[in-house]
Parts: structure tokens; C-alpha cells; sequence
């Protein structure tokens, strides 16, 4: 395997397919003298760093079963980008499989493109953060691999490699892997949500005694022994024999008295919302224009026009519209004088004039706030008043733009927090209309105003750890029984932050969250040819969930799904029922252009009697070694295990 990045999920990730998948790795990070957020300065302090986390890695399999790490990294390369030079150099052309996970987008096509002519048949893993140019380059790299392999071997469709795997290109971002636990965890009720191609996994945490037994519903995990100890180590990567007990059987749910479970509750459609339709066009537009009082005071002054013209019919008996016409001429006071008219003519044409006098102001505030909002349409907008139980999110970076749209998409009010004017969020938030403070969150007065003392929780994403540190602290000495979401970088460093916080104010709900710790599993399943549909944390520990081809593998092939489970390891869920010539990667069917979208035919409640049959594919629940365990590279793939 081969790695290439500047920051912390290229060193995250060589060391969970050291220490999980037992796979030789070959490391390309920058020179010494670049600094990034773990700087290698020698083959030596890089090999000590991949040492270091995969002993965490190691611990994060938890209930010692953690395996000493199989075989040391075969070699850091060091250079500033991957190019043809360094990746001939790095042995991508002997490789099973690239990951290029450079922070910059156009780095990682240009080392994709380089990589795929050097070797047709590598499984290439990109790390992009624009999802639609993913796409393409993803069909753009599969093409070229079906021409070149099919030149090779005088076929026209891609072959099995002599690694044993499928040469194709998968393209994932870390901030959409990440997004769904982050912004899941700040939400009471949805702590646990995976979205994928229209598929969505939703778990959520049940209180020890607490009734959960409802149809379809089936035990993910036991959590941690500590949930009543402050200072207890629930949510740390060792949490040892008290720690959560992943994807458990039935008789260790019934002994598990006292302890809380994550069940699976929803499996469900979570598409885009409709367009609206045209006629709510000019609706949305008069709304967005004018203020609620505004409109009010229009719709009262037309309701007395349309009252005044009905009274001139009935006094004067004149056609409706020549009614309507003359009450018109008299409110904009150029009608004659109604002299030697009745005395009922006379009373309306007054009254006419007086609703022209209160219209005129009317009109001019109607003028005034459409410019204003004109004007005003580029500005952050300002919490509303009386604003209460919504999140506070800190940093509209990559994170936090997506955390943002998640939150959108579940109809929770968010209010943001930004120092940064030209963070490329903004321009989403300004999109969903949802207010924004343009600030430093460690200066005093910015919390306060995005009316923290009355928000739901805080999630702190910004990229500096000491900032979201700072703010949450700050936050809770204004609202101590908030929950607070923390994005911090170093792994040791959250999980004593997570417990320090804990201790501090046992009452609160604290979660600290890396990043790189919760997109590091689905690059390095990506890498062993599995389609990962997302991650859910529980407390500090992952549970992935992947879609898996039945034939050849002698755990599921010819077996019953009460056979197929392995307490603690693997579980299958649902059962792909869409035709095999159908089916692609993202575990959708395909569509004729203008169809519904939706998942394919996914069977969720499973009997246990049922045999998985050669053509199926199952989505299952894993931890990440039962991942590797039941999937891995069989005897004699590419002369190694």
C-alpha cells in the first residue's frame, strides 16, 4: 500500500492498515523543513510517529484482541509532491493500491492521473472535497483502467489485478465521512446517523431500563460501564473491560443489565428537498422582501379599498370596475371634487383621501425595506430575537460547511460563528439564510451574541484546537449544562480534554471528536476494494457499515444470516436485492434520466433461516478489525497473505 498526504490522515491512515488490514505500507509525506500539523523531520521520527498510532489503533480494537502490527513500514519517501519520479520511486507500479490524501484538491487528480498510467490495474483512493468533480474523475480513471487493462489482456472490461483487486477508483472526502457523526452528536435523538447515495442508517442511544424493543430495531452496541463515573474513561480510545462492546449477541444483551445500548432505528429515504414549486415563487419573494408588519399594514389598507369600492357600488348602484376606478382616482386625490354629489359620494371621497395620506408612508417604508434587503443581501444575517434551542457552530471551513448542511437538511436552527469573511461557508449560509457573526470567537461579547446562554448545544469545528478549547470552556461558564461537541486533532489530547470536561461538569453531555480518527476507517476500506458507507462512533470507538459481495467468501457464502454473525465482529443488516448488472459501488441502481431517486431494493428485516446465496450483497454492521477479518486478502493474493 501506498500513502501519500501532508497532514494528519495520511499518518492516521498508514497505521490503521498497519495495525487492522496487517499490510505493508510505504509513506510519502513533504521534506522536513515543510511544516505541517504532524511534521516528519526523518525516517526515524516518522516511523515512531505510524509506531504510536497504531499502538492507539491497537488499543481502539479494545477487549484485548488488539494483534502486535504486522511488519514495519517498508519506507518513508519524503518530497514535496507526488510526481511520476517519487510515485515510480514509492513502487506504485508493483502497488495493490494509492491513497493520495493531499489537503489540495488538484494535487490529488494530478497524482491520480500520473499513478493510473504508471499502473492500470491500482486501485487508486482519492481525497477530494468537490463532490461533483469527483464524479467525473472517478468515471474519467475507471475508463482509462477498462481500456488500458482490456489493450493488455485483449478484453474490454477491467480485470482482476494480480493483487487481487477490482482496479478502480473510489473518491471519498474526510469532511462528508466526518460531517454526519459530528453533526448528529450536537442533536438529541439522531446521535448516530450514516447517509449515503440515499441510503441513511440512524442509531441512537438508549438509557439503561429504557423500553426500546419496537419492530425492525436490532442491538449495535453496549456502551461503556463508566456512563455514571464523571471521571470514568467512557469515549477514550482504552477504555478497556468498562469500554463499549461492539455489535454484541442476544445473551450478552440479557445479561447486560445497567447499561445503555445504540439500537438501529431508521432506515430511510433522506434525499434533497423538492424545489418549490412556481406558484410559491412570488410568495417567497414578497416574504423575503418585506417585513412581517409591513405586509400587514399592506394587507389592511387593501382590505379598506376594497371596502370603500364595495360601498361606492352600493350608494351610487355604477358598474363594479367604474366603482373600483373612481375609488382609485379619489385615494390618489386626482378626482374632481364630489361637489353637488350625495352625501354619501361626498363621505367616500374623503375617506379615500385619508387611505391615500396612510398609504403614501406605507409605500415609502415598502421602498426603504426592499432597497434595505437589497442592500443588505450579501451581509450576514443577524439571530433573530427570542431565538432559543438552536446550535451554535463554530468555523465555516471544509467541516463546518458540511456539518452546516447536515443540520439544514434536519431543519435545526443554526446559528455560525466566523472570524474568517472570506470562509468559503458563508456563501452556503447566506444560501439557507442562516445567521451568521462575523468574529473571533475567543473575543468577549461573540458568544454572547449567537445567544449561546439559551442554545441547544455548541459544536466547535474550527481548525485550531486551543480555539475550540477556549471556546468551549467559555461556553460553559455561561451555560454549564450545555452540550458541547469538540473537533480537536490529537487523539490523546481529546480524550483527556473529553474527560477533564466530564469530571468538571458530570450533568453536561461533552464529545470530542478527531477528524482523521473518523474518515481514517472508510479510506482504509476503500483501499482494500469495499465500499464503506459511513462510520458511526460509538463513544470513542468506530462501527463501519459496508455493502459486501457474497461470493467467495466462505463466512457468508451458503451460510444463514444467524450463522453469518460474529458477536463482536460483523453483523449483516439488509440484503441488495437490485440485479447484479445493475448495481454500482454507491449501492444504488442505476436510473433512466428523470426517474425518482431512492435506494435500490434493500430488505431490512432479514430472517435469520435465510442463505446468503452467491449473487447477493449484504450491507453489514463491522468494527474495524471484523472488517479486516472477514474481508481480508486471501492466501496467494499478490504472494502474501
Amino acid at each position: 500500500m501506498v500513502v501519500c498526504g501532508d497532514d494528519g490522515l495520511a499518518h492516521r491512515l498508514a497505521a490503521e492498515l498497519r495495525s487492522v488490514y496487517g499490510e505493508q505500507v510505504t509513506l510519502v509525506v513533504p521534506p522536513s523543513e515543510r511544516v505541517t500539523r504532524q511534521p516528519v523531520v526523518g525516517r526515524a521520527r516518522a516511523s515512531a510517529l505510524l509506531d504510536r498510532m497504531s499502538a492507539a489503533v491497537n488499543r481502539a480494537a479494545g477487549n484485548g484482541d488488539a494483534h502486535p502490527v504486522a511488519g514495519p513500514v517498508e519506507r518513508v519517501v519524503e518530497a514535496a509532491e507526488a510526481s511520476e519520479a517519487v510515485l515510480a520511486e514509492a513502487g506504485v507500479e508493483r502497488a495493490a493500491a494509492l491513497a493520495l490524501v493531499y489537503d489540495d484538491d488538484e494535487t490529488n487528480i494530478r497524482a491520480a492521473l500520473t499513478a493510473r498510467r504508471l499502473n492500470p490495474r491500482l486501485r487508486l483512493v482519492l481525497r477530494l472535497y468537490n463532490r461533483r468533480l469527483g464524479q467525473h474523475i472517478e468515471e474519467l480513471l475507471d475508463q482509462a483502467s477498462a481500456l488500458a487493462i482490456g489493450g493488455e489482456d485483449g478484453s474490454g472490461a477491467g480485470a482482476r489485478g494480480r493483487y487481487g483487486f477490482d482496479a478502480s477508483t473510489t473518491v471519498l472526502s474526510d469532511a462528508d465521512t466526518a460531517a454526519p457523526a459530528l453533526a448528529a452528536t450536537a442533536v438529541a435523538g439522531t446521535s448516530k446517523v450514516v447517509q449515503t447515495d440515499g441510503l441513511m442508517l440512524r442509531a441512537v442511544e438508549r438509557a439503561p431500563g429504557e423500553d426500546g424493543a419496537r419492530a425492525g430495531l436490532c442491538t449495535l452496541a453496549l456502551l461503556s460501564t463508566t456512563t455514571s463515573d464523571p471521571a470514568g474513561a467512557e469515549g477514550s480510545e482504552s477504555s478497556g473491560e468498562r469500554g463499549p462492546r461492539l455489535l454484541p449477541d442476544e445473551r450478552e444483551v440479557a445479561a447486560a443489565g445497567g447499561r445503555g445500548t445504540v439500537l438501529l432505528e431508521t432506515v430511510s429515504y433522506a434525499g434533497p428537498a423538492l424545489p418549490a414549486g412556481r406558484g410559491s415563487v412570488p410568495l417567497g419573494m414578497f416574504q423575503s422582501l418585506f417585513s412581517r408588519r409591513l405586509r400587514w399594514s399592506l394587507a389592511g389598507l387593501v382590505a379598506c379599498v376594497v371596502a370603500l369600492a364595495v360601498a361606492q357600488i352600493l350608494i351610487t348602484g355604477e358598474h363594479p370596475l367604474r366603482a373600483t376606478y373612481v375609488t382609485l382616482l379619489d385615494l390618489f386625490a386626482i378626482n374632481e371634487p364630489a361637489l353637488g354629489q350625495s352625501l354619501g359620494e361626498q363621505v367616500l371621497q374623503l375617506l379615500s383621501g385619508l387611505m391615500g395620506l396612510l398609504l403614501l408612508p406605507v409605500l415609502l417604508a415598502a421602498v426603504l425595506e426592499a432597497l434595505g434587503t437589497f442592500r443588505s443581501g450579501t451581509a450576514p444575517r443577524k439571530p433573530p430575537r427570542g431565538l432559543s434551542g438552536h446550535v451554535v457552530l463554530l468555523g465555516l471551513g471544509k467541516i463546518g460547511t458540511r456539518v452546516l448542511a447536515r443540520l439544514r437538511e434536519l431543519h435545526i436552527p443554526v446559528v455560525c460563528v466566523e472570524a474568517d469573511p472570506e470562509a468559503r461557508g458563508l456563501a452556503l449560509a447566506r444560501r439557507l439564510r442562516v445567521p451568521v457573526i462575523v468574529g473571533d470567537v475567543t473575543q468577549e461579547g461573540v458568544l454572547e451574541a449567537a445567544k449561546i446562554h439559551r442554545a441547544h448545544a455548541l459544536l466547535a469545528l474550527t481548525s485550531a484546537d486551543t480555539t475550540n478549547l477556549e471556546a468551549a470552556l467559555y461556553a460553559r461558564s455561561l451555560r454549564p449544562d450545555l452540550r458541547t461537541v469538540l473537533r480537536l486533532y490529537d487523539d490523546d489530547f481529546a480524550t483527556a480534554v473529553y474527560r477533564t470536561l466530564r469530571a468538571a461538569h458530570p450533568q453536561a453531555l461533552t464529545r470530542s471528536r478527531s477528524v482523521t480518527h473518523l474518515a481514517a476507517p472508510a479510506f482504509a476500506g476503500a483501499m482494500m476494494g469495499r465500499q464503506i458507507l459511513g462510520a458511526i462512533p460509538v463513544e470513542r470507538r468506530v462501527l463501519l457499515f459496508a455493502a459486501v459481495e457474497v461470493d467467495g467468501n466462505p463466512r457468508l457464502e451458503g451460510r444463514t444470516v444467524g450463522d453469518a454473525f460474529r458477536a463482536g465482529a460483523w453483523r449483516v443488516l439488509a440484503l441488495d436485492t437490485a440485479d447484479p448488472a445493475e448495481r454500482t459501488a454507491g449501492l444504488a441502481a442505476r436510473r433512466a434520466p428523470g426517474a425518482p431517486g431512492g435506494p435500490s431494493g434493500l430488505v431490512w428485516d432479514l430472517p435469520s433461516t435465510y442463505v446468503l446465496r452467491k449473487e447477493d450483497r449484504v450491507v453489514l454492521a463491522a468494527t474495524r478489525r471484523g472488517l479486516a477479518e472477514l474481508l481480508g486478502r486471501r492466501p496467494g493474493a499478490g504472494g502474501r497473505r
